[in-house]
């Protein structure tokens, strides 16, 4: 073997660890720098309660007390009086930052209404309508809830100090409101709404549950809603995608050295 064959061989040796260890640092330098310019991200994932179908994710970019809000939700109940049902949904502070469980159920109809899922969640710290009043007070206008089965929501709000300080402190819920009555039992069907008693109990039922958690994200995954399927499957851990891209780029360094050292010899 060659000097020339040896320091070739060498080179190999170290250049795939080399190529693997600065993807993955580049990827957390790059968020890290995102989040440091533009404030601080969180995420939501969505999950369903109370024999809810849907699912979701919401982002929050938080900066001062500025929130940039994404989201994206669908399989929801579609209808409510033969028009396309409303769902108001809210950030709950001053809880436990977590989602109930079926032991919130206190009365033993099957569903957990907003007030039994309160001690989990909280009240309503900031309510996420389309356009207009944001505060507690409009957490039931259902004439500024997003509505239908499946929609997109983005919205620029500013937040009160209450809001911000269960944000920070990681107690802060994203809590989507309405259920398809005809998933419940006959007793929850009967009931009026905790909150408003002029509607049915799964008027206002929480349907969709996410505490709010700190993301390297800077966007709203593609395919968030409903992902598993296609693709990096909405990049949920992209470092791996990343890292593939480096196990391409060591693959092919390797074989120009390959070939070097068959020329050399």
């Amino acid at each position: 073997m060659t000097n020339k064959t040896k320091i070739s061989t060498r080179a190999l040796a170290m250049a795939a660890p080399a190529v693997l260890l600065a993807i993955p640092l580049a990827f957390t330098a790059s968020t890290a720098s995102a989040q440091t310019a533009g404030g601080t991200t969180y995420m939501a994932t969505l999950n369903p309660l109370n024999h809810a179908s849907g699912s979701g994710m919401l982002m929050l970019q938080l900066t001062g007390n500025k929130a940039v809000v994404t989201e994206d939700v669908k399989g929801l109940a579609a209808t409510f009086m033969k028009a396309p049902f409303p769902h108001v949904q809210h950030i709950h502070i001053n809880g436990m930052g977590m989602c109930p469980t079926t032991a919130a159920d206190k009365n033993g109809d099957g569903v957990i209404s907003t007030t039994e899922g309160g001690a989990a969640y909280g009240g309503i710290g900031t309510t996420l309508s389309l356009t207009g009043d944001t505060s507690p007070a409009a957490g039931t206008d259902i004439k500024i809830a997003p509505s239908g089965a499946a929609f997109h929501y983005s919205r620029t709000i500013t937040l009160d100090a209450a809001t911000v300080a269960s944000i920070k402190a990681g107690k802060a819920v994203i809590v989507v409101h309405g259920l398809d009555p005809t998933t419940l039992s006959a007793k929850a069907q009967a009931e009026p709404s905790d909150l408003v008693p002029s509607l049915p109990l799964a008027a206002t039922s929480p349907a969709l549950c996410g505490p709010l958690a700190v993301s390297q994200m800077t966007s709203v995954p593609g395919g968030s809603v409903n992902t598993g399927g296609g693709g990096t499957s909405g990049l949920q851990d992209p470092w791996l995608f990343a890292a593939g891209a480096g196990l391409a780029v060591a693959a092919g360094g390797a074989l120009v050295l390959r070939r070097r050292i068959s020329v050399e010899k």
